[in-house]
């Protein structure tokens, strides 16, 4: 284990073929991508959004995602249970797996924003990413029946696999 100037822990396990390095970083500094992870965050892979529920247990749901370079961005609707859980319980965590390489992962761990503004934009640039239409395209049924907001993730622990 590792103490940096900034006040990080920098921690190295080894795993069978995996490395895995766990950054942490103290009180509200932000924890970085590594660059040779970023591509699961902007490419076309499912993730898989954690919250927790009212009684404390895990409640996973899979997510189209994007990354701003600092951020990891999903969307979601308001009234949802994800959204409901992350309004009282803003700490989240967002996992990503390599299709091509399993041993190749990223988990974020961070505090979670919800933003209206420019949401609706939003879910249909990941729509489009993700399924070639726009977002209530595919899902009519819920064109102007609910109000979309974007999920800011801020990083405060990374976790990365490498296979």
């Amino acid at each position: 284990m590792l103490t940096t100037a900034r006040g990080a822990v920098v921690a190295i396990y080894r795993h069978i073929r995996v490395v895995i390095f766990t950054i942490t970083f103290f009180d509200s500094m932000v924890a970085k991508v590594p660059d040779s992870h970023a591509d699961l965050l902007r490419s076309k892979v499912d993730v898989v959004l954690t919250t927790l529920s009212p009684e404390g247990y895990p409640q996973s749901t899979l997510v189209w995602c994007s990354f701003d370079g600092l951020n990891v961005l999903l969307n979601t609707g308001v009234g949802y249970k994800k959204e409901r859980n992350m309004r009282r319980n803003p700490r989240i965590s967002v996992f990503a797996v390599d299709p091509a390489n399993k041993m190749r992962w990223i988990e974020v761990q961070g505090d979670a924003e919800l933003i209206e503004e420019g949401a609706l934009e939003h879910v249909n640039r990941l729509s489009h990413a993700y399924q070639g239409k726009d977002f209530y395209d595919l899902m009519p049924e819920l064109r102007g029946k609910e109000v979309r907001v974007i999920v800011k993730v801020t990083p405060r622990k990374v976790r990365v696999g490498k296979g």
